[in-house]
């Protein structure tokens, strides 16, 4: 594509998070074209297609041959397949997080999207929302961090909770909280602190998490992982220490339009240099790697 071109991008889901974020978010992005939507859900397909002017498509393999991409709003587990034959018809990926709940189907995406040479992006949140992501930076350039923690504590279980949300994605309430923010903690920590080397895991109430983690810098830290906080409880919170003293992850992250469409710029920008970016495919990879080895650490 050329730097004039729009990008022709396809939308795989119809669930809450397919309407609410990504239909409306590419087909307002400036250098992208909404050329087709897929979904497990046929009428649901037709309709989220017919509220933003474009197609619905039966057949997942019909919507890839008419798309330079293919962005991903379904489970992780049926993400992966799918995001693979995209890949091998040649489609750039912008990808959902986790990419996977198993490394063996998170791995062969990663094979797809070298061997076809596409580009991709994992859509962690708090790598693209600007507040978030300037702090990131900002800290990534400094040295001697020592530890830090990240808690995730969510509500999404329990009362007052968003009803739509827990009825149109059944695999957060099976996976937990590991699986769901536990990729937002770590897609933070990492590029701080460098990659984990070790992993233990401990349970807490509900479907709380906590993890010890070491990295390769040397330093540790801490994470705590929920769905099901009481919700005057619930929030997030990321911390650093070290030699420069304390910094904290500032309050405040932006809509999750704003968020997805910087990371549709992240795409646009690694398929125009052919530079992979930051978070990747193969970033994707390492994240099901590590929370893989935390819940084998559950028992």
């Amino acid at each position: 594509m050329t730097s004039t071109d729009a990008l022709r991008l396809g939308l795989v889901g119809t669930g809450s998070w397919a309407r609410r974020t990504h239909a409306p978010t590419l087909a307002d992005h400036k250098h992208t074209e909404l050329v087709g939507v897929w979904g497990r859900r046929p009428q649901a397909a037709a309709e989220l297609a017919a509220a933003h002017a474009t197609t619905a498509y039966d057949d997942a393999d019909a919507l890839f041959a008419a798309c330079d991409a293919v962005a991903f709003a379904v489970p992780p587990d049926v993400q992966a397949p799918l995001a693979a034959r995209a890949a091998a018809a040649g489609c750039h990926l912008l990808l959902d997080k986790p990419l996977a709940t198993e490394p063996v189907a998170a791995r062969a995406v990663v094979d797809a999207v070298e061997a076809a040479r596409v580009a991709s992006v994992v859509f962690c949140t708090m790598r693209y929302s600007p507040a978030s992501a300037a702090w990131i930076a900002e800290q990534a350039s400094v040295e001697g961090w020592f530890t830090g923690r990240a808690d995730w504590y969510g509500a999404l279980y329990t009362p007052g909770d968003d009803a739509e949300v827990r009825a149109t994605t059944p695999w957060r309430a099976e996976r937990g909280a590991l699986w769901d923010v536990g990729p937002h903690a770590l897609s933070v920590l990492l590029p701080l602190l460098g990659d984990v080397t070790s992993v233990t895991a401990g349970r807490g109430p509900g479907d709380t998490v906590h993890l010890l983690l070491r990295h390769a810098s040397g330093a540790s830290s801490t994470a705590a992982l929920s769905l099901t906080t009481p919700p005057a409880a619930a929030g997030v919170t990321v911390e650093l220490r070290g030699t420069a003293g304390v910094s904290t992850l500032p309050a405040g992250r932006g809509s999750a339009q704003e968020s997805l469409a910087i990371a549709v710029d992240v795409l646009l920008e690694s398929v125009r240099t052919g530079v992979p970016a930051p978070c990747d495919a193969r970033f994707g990879l390492r994240l099901t790697e590590i929370l893989t080895e935390a819940e084998r650490s559950l028992g």
